[in-house]
């Protein structure tokens, strides 16, 4: 099977003890996903119960696919809690999370890896493996927790996600991108 992205088509990679290599086809672009949104409060509800909510800070959109490791999961981590997008006094994005107290709202979304070339039903091959996903996600919470307040979704349920995007600021985050894998 071959994936598409950014109009080129590239062959799944192969793996080697947690290397991943080059089929002949290109770069291998699916892996670590974070939609990151600066908000001034968001919330997420299962089944009408709420489950997690936050103030001020980020509701993250989280997916993981199959070639990601707890060292992609730690790199993206580290990256967001950094990311200096909150306004100083000066009017300057330059502060990060930690400076405005923010707090982070996780949800684990492993839709971000719709395929959408074919047809009009997306297809998710590129998502990782359900216990996988869940693994690095549970992680990710765990690191987050240990440096801010952080809530999140529960991993696979049919969540309701509300949230007041400041800004709007949103970022996408591509652990291809941290790791140097593309220009």
């Amino acid at each position: 099977t071959n994936f598409c992205c950014c109009s080129t088509m590239i062959s799944p990679p192969v793996f080697d003890n947690d290397i991943i290599s080059d089929t002949g086809g290109g770069i291998y672009f699916f892996s670590g996903l974070l939609v990151i949104q600066r908000v001034l409060n968001g919330s997420v509800s299962v089944e009408g119960k709420t489950v997690g909510s936050i103030a001020k800070g980020y509701v993250v959109l989280v997916g993981i696919s199959d070639a990601d490791r707890e060292s992609t999961v730690e790199k993206m981590t580290r990256k967001m809690l950094h990311l200096r997008i909150f306004e100083d006094s000066a009017g300057k994005t330059n502060l990060a999370l930690k400076d405005v107290q923010g707090e982070l709202l996780l949800i684990s979304q492993f839709t971000l890896y719709a395929d959408c070339r074919h047809g009009n039903r997306p297809g998710f091959t590129g998502a990782g493996s359900p216990a996988h996903a869940e693994k690095l996600y549970q992680y990710m919470i765990s690191l987050c927790g240990q440096e801010c307040k952080t809530e999140h979704g529960i991993f696979g349920a049919d969540m309701q996600v509300s949230l007041v995007n400041d800004g709007p600021f949103t970022i996408l985050l591509d652990s291809d991108e941290l790791q140097g894998m593309h220009p």
